[in-house]
């Protein structure tokens, strides 16, 4: 209940919460179509190599070495000149205080420190570099970003140049933030920067005081900037009279790793651009289709008629077009088994009633007739019936499991001349002197076995039922001919009788089933019309083909009909 009295629609709100699982569930299918497993698995493959290649050539670590000597063999040239003006003009005779150093005229020589802070003060600013000077000691004279006032010293700072523009600095900014502070070495130095550092706490300034020898090294300050320095000997003819060091942070350095960095960048990103268009292009012509043809597929399933198809795609050449025709061959061949066996159900039931009707009737007469006679009679028909009925059903069981044999047995190589040979032995191994004879025609040209891959129970099968069908349509001590040979790449068997041959026009339809066009005077029931059906079945089943002719002799006349069966030759 609500505040105004009215109740709560559930419904309503059951609708609406339908709807918006409906809604996401439709955002969630666009964004896979967009995004399937299959477009992310080829964009991860694509973008491997390129991701890889560019975080490798990020890492510059020896062209970034190349660039830092080549910045302190130019410190060090400007502090040998800076150290030379220094000696030249900035050294004086020494006072009682100083340490005294002898010239070869015996006079004692320092370096003045007011020189020689307008020296390095003028110097440093054009070179763009911090000077500091050191006496014998290591004690700090002069520092060119300490300037003398009335009111002492005065620090200068050099500041960073001003970027152009705000994208620029934000640039910069993430630069310093990613790729800076993932290729910084952590294992150098740090910098101490502290304005009135002695000379004792600077190795390469102690080495330039003991060994007179120019010394280098890279520091780290604590914003990952990088600080080189040199420091050389101040020599007034040849005695050392102090140490001049200078320093100059890695911004030379950094401004040319994020030029070249930036042209991988710049490179990368349409390398990027080109792999994924390529990727959602090559992706689109792979996942689209196939789930095209998955949807069809689903709507094939659930329909319960033709009216859905699969999708022909077999113009594109590839493997998707391939499996499009499969598919569109398995379907139709699904139907075509559907079909089948629907008809196959209504023979079947049509077969089986004819006998059933016949054995009711019988059974029904057969109690209400009192003359022995006509009740030996309907036995008679009875036991014909029963008996038709088992050869039916047998025969139905057999062609029902035709298929599903046919797919799970192995094939192994099948000899066809012993095959037939032994076949036509045993037709001929009858009692009967009326009885057709069979005779298997050696063709001279014929050499060596006519092997085929096959089932040989099956394929025996289908030659038994030849010779029988030709058996009961000839004559009184007629003869079936039965040959065997090579045509091009399949093995070829014919079957010829004598008898009145095939009705015209139903050489296709004899191969039906059920089909029950027999000969005159052969006692009802005695065939169920499925033995050519079943040899077509198995024929076809082995990749072969078989089909009836009638033989025609020169006067025109039918002799008798002729079977050929075509299988391919193992070899």
């Amino acid at each position: 209940m609500n505040a105004d009295g009215g109740d709560i629609r559930l419904d309503d709100l059951r609708l609406r919460m339908d709807a918006n699982a409906n809604g996401a569930a439709g955002k969630r299918g666009r964004l896979r179509r967009i995004f399937s497993p299959l477009t992310l698995r080829i964009l991860a493959v694509n973008l491997t190599a390129p991701v890889l290649l560019v975080l490798g050539l990020l890492f510059l670590d020896q062209y970034e070495d190349t660039l830092i000597a080549a910045e302190l063999d130019a410190l060090r040239t400007q502090g040998e000149l800076m150290a030379a003006s220094i000696g030249e003009g900035a050294v004086i005779i020494s006072d009682t205080d100083a340490i005294p150093l002898f010239t070869p005229e015996g006079a004692m020589r320092v370096i003045d420190p007011d020189p020689a802070r307008q020296l390095l003060r003028r110097q440093g600013t054009i070179a763009r570099l911090r000077a500091q000077l050191f006496d014998r000691d290591g004690k700090l004279l002069a520092d060119s970003r300490l300037l003398q006032g009335p009111g002492g010293e005065v620090q200068v700072q050099d500041l960073p140049p001003m970027e152009s523009s705000q994208v620029l600095r934000f640039v910069h900014m993430v630069y310093d933030k990613t790729i800076g502070r993932m290729t910084a070495d952590r294992t150098l130095e740090p910098y101490n920067d502290q304005m009135r550092a002695n000379g004792p706490d600077i190795k390469e300034v102690m080495n330039a005081l003991q060994a007179g020898e120019a010394g280098s090294s890279v520091r780290l300050r604590n914003d990952g900037q990088k600080i080189l320095s040199v420091a050389v000997p101040v020599q007034f003819y040849k005695q050392i009279v102090g140490a001049l060091l200078v320093s100059r942070d890695g911004s030379n350095v950094d401004k040319r790793m994020f030029a070249v960095r930036g042209s991988i960048l710049g490179m990368f990103a349409w390398v990027l651009a080109l792999t994924v268009l390529t990727s959602l292009f090559l992706a689109g012509t792979i996942a689209r289709p196939v789930r095209r043809l998955a949807t069809s597929a689903k709507r094939v399933r659930d329909s319960k008629n033709r009216q859905h198809t699969i999708p022909d795609l077999s113009k594109r050449n590839d493997e998707i077009g391939e499996l499009s025709e499969a598919l569109r061959d398995m379907t139709e061949s699904l139907w075509r088994r559907m079909d089948a066996t629907e008809h196959f159900a209504a023979d079947v039931a049509h077969e089986i009633k004819n006998p059933l009707t016949s054995l009711r009737s019988a059974v029904e007469t057969v109690g209400r007739v009192k003359d022995p006679e006509q009740q030996k009679r309907l036995m008679s028909i009875i036991m014909d019936d029963v008996a038709r009925l088992d050869r039916l059903i047998s025969e139905i069981s057999d062609a029902s499991r035709l298929d599903a044999e046919m797919s799970r047995a192995e094939m192994s190589p099948v000899k066809i001349k012993p095959l037939v040979q032994a076949l036509s032995e045993v037709q001929n191994a009858n009692d009967n002197p009326d009885a057709p004879r069979a005779q298997v025609i050696e063709d001279p040209a014929q050499k060596g076995d006519l092997t085929v891959f096959g089932l040989e129970s099956r394929i025996g099968q289908v030659f038994r039922n030849l010779i029988g069908n030709a058996s009961s349509f000839s004559p009184p001590q007629g003869i079936i001919s039965i040959r065997a040979g090579r045509q091009g790449r399949y093995v070829i068997v014919t079957v010829e009788d004598q008898g009145p041959g095939l009705p015209e026009g139903k050489e296709a339809a004899i191969f039906g089933r059920f089909y029950s066009e027999r000969p005159e005077g052969e006692k009802f029931g005695t065939h169920s019309g499925l033995g050519l059906s079943i040899s077509k079945t198995i024929v076809e089943g082995h990749r072969g083909q078989i089909y009836a002719e009638n033989i025609v002799g020169d006067d025109g006349r039918v002799k008798g009909a002729r079977f050929v069966v075509l299988l391919p030759a193992a070899n």
